[in-house]
């Protein structure tokens, strides 16, 4: 007998192979049919043509204090996520001396966008080694499946103290050699990989840039040395990519025989920088190593509000007069009181802010109830006003004013060079590439990409208008079990006997991200931006129901997952 059997589902499973209408049977948390499933069954559910596909695997995440406080990992499990992957951007938690976590914890807040005030309060620091929080990890209970990678930033001010983060200093041979130790017992111990930071957009909170960026050939040929001799993990890396760059990358990878993969990013100053680095991934992949680029499926950007970490208004005098009162009460002002309005539109403050926002508004958009994350040029904050022959500050005002004041604008500062979508396209049919960018857990007050795989869907497969979609089969292809055995995940990803039963049941003809919400339920009462979304009637982990129509059921079935020493391809 089956413990489950879902029924007449449209079931994409992953492969990428054309989608099919049948049934599928689990037992002992584990897939064992699919197609025409016969036999009695403890549970069955009537999918009624709603799609079964596999669990997301979330590769690039940031849940590395979250996961040790959140047994619910939200707002990802809300979406479908069933396995995720932290460590991410050579920053995190382990190792760390006694003493030292004020470091980690100013890093993750100026590179991740997630409070210090939270993760001071939310983390307890209850081990210095890395395999040491991999077993505090390991003990919690939780919703899904989570995996660690071992964080260059850490490693560096582990070995090398305050002169790590001096980017004047290097490290000494006994230092490479305890980096080389380290990282060794890492991988034993279950780290799926190591990642590093090498772009000057990574700074701690104090404004020290991250302690890997001018990490030299000696010390990531020791780290390299480190994962070829404990032969497992992927090397992970974000980048500026400039000149040179990429091949001091795929000699660290060519050393270690490991997987490479490495963000791709439009950034406005240089919009065709992806593309080179791309090709660099195809002749990496030529020359016989396994490189992947990781891309996201929409803008990268920041969410503007008047309670939003960033907002506009809020460098003004005559604001942060107000700035005590709740959001209701500063909206009615700010629709009401003349002379409020009239200092906020006409006398901006001479600094800085004001400059970057004067140039921000003519990228940003009201990002209202269609939440169009692909919008045109022309419906910009500034294009807006200028055909009114108004100013934008008054039509910021008015917006952000509206209600009860959640109007939220979205700036979207790198993937949206041309003002559309049409290079994420090329991005996400690149054969190199997989899905990866979503940060999930962190930039808490700005955005909300967690809710990307839910996106990928719903924009690429079904909403744009603006240019090509994009078959189901192949999306789902790319955020399941391309991802998955990127980081040597080869027992889920895919809806075929013998995979763990992680899968998702979906009405996609309601299936939406759902707006933006800024909520308080941080520890320390911080504040953080969710999605909840809707269609997602079933959500399962290893067999086990751990969502339904949107809501948790408390099941907790999820698990550390620990890498292997080989790679089983």
């Amino acid at each position: 007998m089956h413990d489950l059997v879902i029924r007449n589902a449209r079931v994409i499973d992953g492969t990428g192979s054309a989608e099919f209408v049948g049934d599928m049977a689990v037992t002992d948390g584990v897939i064992t049919d699919v197609g025409e499933v016969t036999g009695n069954s403890s549970r069955q559910i009537d999918a009624d043509g709603q799609l079964l596909m596999p669990g997301w695997v979330d590769i690039h995440t940031h849940y590395d204090g979250q996961a040790t406080w959140d047994p619910e990992m939200t707002p990802s499990s809300w979406h479908g996520v069933t396995t995720a992957v932290f460590g991410n951007c050579g920053v995190g938690f382990a190792p760390v001396r006694p003493g030292s976590e004020d470091f980690l914890i100013n890093l993750m807040e100026g590179v991740e966008d997630i409070p210090g005030s939270v993760l001071a309060e939310g983390i307890d620091f209850s081990w210095q080694s890395y395999p040491e929080y991999l077993d505090v990890l390991g003990s919690m209970p939780r919703v899904m499946d989570i995996g660690s990678q071992i964080p260059h930033g850490a490693l560096r001010f582990y070995v090398m103290g305050e002169r790590g983060a001096d980017h004047n200093e290097i490290p000494d041979a006994g230092e490479l050699l305890l980096m080389e130790k380290l990282v060794v017992e890492a991988f034993a111990a279950g780290a799926l990989g190591f990642t590093t930071s090498r772009t000057t957009k990574h700074k701690a909170a104090d404004g020290r840039l991250t302690p890997s960026l001018s990490a030299g050939d000696p010390e990531l040929a020791a780290i390299a040395n480190a994962m070829r001799v404990a032969d497992a993990g992927i090397l992970q890396v974000n980048s500026d990519f400039g000149h040179g760059e990429f091949e001091t990358i795929r000699e660290a990878a060519r050393i270690s025989g490991r997987p490479l993969s490495a963000l791709i990013i439009q950034v406005d100053h240089e919009p065709d920088l992806w593309r080179e680095t791309l090709s660099n991934i195809e002749k990496a992949n030529a020359e016989g190593i396994s490189a992947t680029g990781q891309v996201g499926c929409r803008p990268i950007g920041v969410l503007l509000g008047l309670d939003a970490t960033v907002n506009p208004l809020g460098n003004h005098p005559s604001y942060k007069a107000i700035a005590h009162l709740s959001l209701e009460e500063r909206a009615a002002m700010l629709r009401n009181n003349s002379q409020l309005r009239r200092d906020l539109i006409e006398e901006r403050p001479p600094d800085g802010f004001s400059e970057w926002m004067d140039y921000a508004l003519t990228r940003a958009f009201e990002l209202g109830p269609d939440l169009n994350y692909e919008p045109e040029p022309s419906e910009s904050v500034a294009s807006r006003a200028e055909q009114n022959g108004d100013s934008p500050w008054r039509l910021v005002v008015d917006l952000l004013s509206r209600g009860s004041g959640e109007t939220l604008l979205l700036y979207p500062f790198e993937n949206y060079s041309s003002g559309s979508l049409n290079e994420i396209h090329e991005m996400l049919t690149h054969p190199n590439t997989v899905c990866g960018v979503g940060d999930a857990g962190a930039h808490v007050g700005t955005i909300c990409d967690a809710s990307y795989p839910t996106y990928l869907l719903t924009h690429w497969g079904r909403d744009r208008t603006r240019g090509e979609r994009l078959p189901l089969e192949f999306l789902v292809n790319k955020q399941t079990r391309r991802t998955a055995e990127t980081y040597g995940l080869f027992d889920r990803g895919v809806l075929r006997p013998g995979y763990k039963a992680d899968f998702n049941i979906v009405d996609f003809e309601q299936l939406s991200v759902g707006p933006p919400e800024l909520i308080r339920d941080l520890p320390a009462g911080g504040k953080r931006l969710v999605q909840r979304p809707t269609g997602y009637s079933h959500t399962f982990v290893s067999g086990v129901e751990v969502g339904s129509n949107g809501e948790v059921t408390g099941e907790r079935p999820g698990q550390l997952v620990r890498g292997t020493q080989a790679d089983p391809r």
